[in-house]
This record gives C-alpha cells, structure tokens and sequence, in this order.
C-alpha cells in the first residue's frame, strides 16, 4: 500500500476507479520526451517526497529526467530506518497534474488509528507559503496555522474511504485531494514525516503516540467518529459503492 503503482489497484478495487488519479506511464527511466499534455507530475514509486512537476519544455523535461534517474540509483528508507520502502520494486510513474496551474492542490491527510479517523491534516500553498492546519472530523481546528482552506464538500466521503482503506492497521495515513466535486486518492503512508514532524501544540505528539498505543482511547477521543465512519455512514457506504 505505500507503492505508488500498486496502491491504485487496492484503492480502485475497495473504493471504485473514479478514486484513482491515472497512471500515464510507468518504468524505471523516463522516455527522452514527454508526449503528455503538460503539466504532468513525475514521482518514484518506492520513496517519498521525490516528486516534480513538469510544467512545459523540453529542458524540463530533461531536468526531471536527470533527477528521477537519481531516485532510482538506490534504495529508499535505510536513512531513517523506513524498512518497508525498501521491499517495493524500484521505478517511476507519471501522473497528470490535478487541479489549476500552477497552484498544487490542497492535500487532506487523514489520521486513522484502530479503524477510526481522528485528525484531517490539510496542507495548503505548498508552492509558495506552505502552511498546515490540523482538524478534528467535525472540522474544529485544533493545531497548526490559523487560517486555512474551507471545509472540503466531500470531507465525509474521504473520512470513510479511509477508514476503509486502513482498516487492517493500527495506524495509518490516507491522503486526498478535491480538485472538483468528486474526491481522488493521493497515497498512504505509516511514516509520517518519518516519524519527525513537530506539531503545534506539541501535546499533539504525546496525543497520537497514546492513541496508537491504545485502542480504548481512541473511542474516549473520538466517539462520534468510532459510531459513525467506523461502521461506515450508509450514505458514505454508498457513495463509495457507486465509486
């Protein structure tokens, strides 16, 4: 589930194809010309935060493709310890790029621990003045920057898609994007920047450490949340059956 390729199989098997962001292409060097209507997105499938954006031009492109050839030089993960990175096949894919040019979309991050979703992340301005703002699933601001983007139009179709898709885990996070109406799936990750992302306040690192420690606290933090996306809101249930 952290392979950037075979994660969409997962993803459109348990939500439905319209969650999925296409794979325009996939392999281990890019071709030595883009044919895609730009911008397009390059990423490596084994590793985080190797990522491009290819806006334009030929000597962009050639950029991008110097750099992704570095990504796939060596494994990922050892640094830090991130031992499952390095168990997924080694290669790029390419992606068209979602939402309006050249602004990145707003990325939701979900928070589920023990099969309930807890915290909604929301990154914002990612290419200019990076800011993030952490909600609770009623979307009352509780930690990080103080002025963010409004509530999402399908926030609890994306709290129930992810909860399914981290109903095996202990822990894990799910990302989204809402470029239109319809949700799409971003990736999931269980090493939130690796495990180091300082959070404001900071009682929020002691918060999540006991929450994945503890399953009963989770229900005591979140009930609402235990009741209704756990067991998955008919409505949602739908929603994602239609994809």
């Amino acid at each position: 589930m952290a392979d950037k390729v075979a994660v969409k199989l997962i993803v459109a098997d348990r939500l439905g194809p319209a969650w999925i962001v296409p794979i325009l292409w996939s392999g281990m060097t890019l071709p030595a010309k883009s044919s895609w209507i730009h911008p397009v997105v390059v990423k490596a499938r084994h590793g985080c935060n190797q990522t491009a954006v290819v806006r334009n031009g030929q000597a962009e492109w050639e950029a991008v493709r110097r750099l992704s050839d570095a990504w796939t030089q060596k494994a990922y993960g050892g640094w830090l310890d991130e031992w499952l990175y390095s168990q997924i096949p080694r290669g790029l894919l390419v992606e068209p790029f979602i939402g309006l040019d050249p602004a990145l979309p707003v990325d939701y991050k979900i928070y589920v621990f023990h099969g309930t979703a807890v915290y909604v992340q929301v990154h914002f301005n990612r290419a200019s003045r990076h800011h993030w703002i952490l909600y609770d699933t009623h979307w009352r601001s509780i930690g990080g920057s103080t002025d963010g983007p409004g509530r999402p139009s399908a926030l609890s179709e994306m709290l129930a898609a992810a909860v399914e898709l981290a109903r095996d885990f202990s822990f894990a996070r799910v990302d989204f994007y809402q470029p239109g109406d319809h949700p799409l799936f971003g990736e999931i990750t269980f090493y939130p920047g690796s495990g180091l992302d300082p959070f404001d306040p900071t009682s929020l690192d002691d918060e999540m450490g006991r929450l994945w420690l503890d399953p009963q606290a989770v229900r005591a933090v979140s009930p609402d949340a235990a009741c209704c996306v756990t067991s998955c809101c008919q409505s949602n249930c739908t929603l994602l059956a239609q994809g």
